[in-house]
């Protein structure tokens, strides 16, 4: 099946370059953008990428490295409000009346 048209993209490919990379390399995170670059194609319009990425997660060799699962759940120094910034990120009104 076809699943980027703009560059000629099947289910099939995806698949080779998933298993492709996982061979080379098990602990490797396998994204859109590295299969599109191991397929030596560039996505254009994007239109493919729900199914792109739907086609993806059906290969049993997408998983995610053992080392690396369950890091997303910790917790971040950074609170909620700062959005990660500075406290001097902004400009004190005095200075922007005066």
């Amino acid at each position: 099946m076809i699943v980027c048209s703009c560059e000629r993209i099947s289910d099939k490919d995806i698949h080779a370059a998933i298993n492709w990379m996982r061979a080379a390399d098990d602990a490797t995170i396998i994204t859109p953008g590295k299969i599109y670059h191991a397929l030596g194609k560039t996505p254009s319009c994007g239109g493919c990428m729900k199914l792109f990425v739907a086609s993806m997660r059906s290969n049993s060799n997408l998983e995610v490295p053992a080392g690396l699962r369950g890091l997303r759940g910790t917790k971040s120094k950074r609170s909620v409000s700062d959005e990660g910034r500075s406290q001097s990120y902004r400009v004190s009104e005095q200075s922007v009346a005066g």
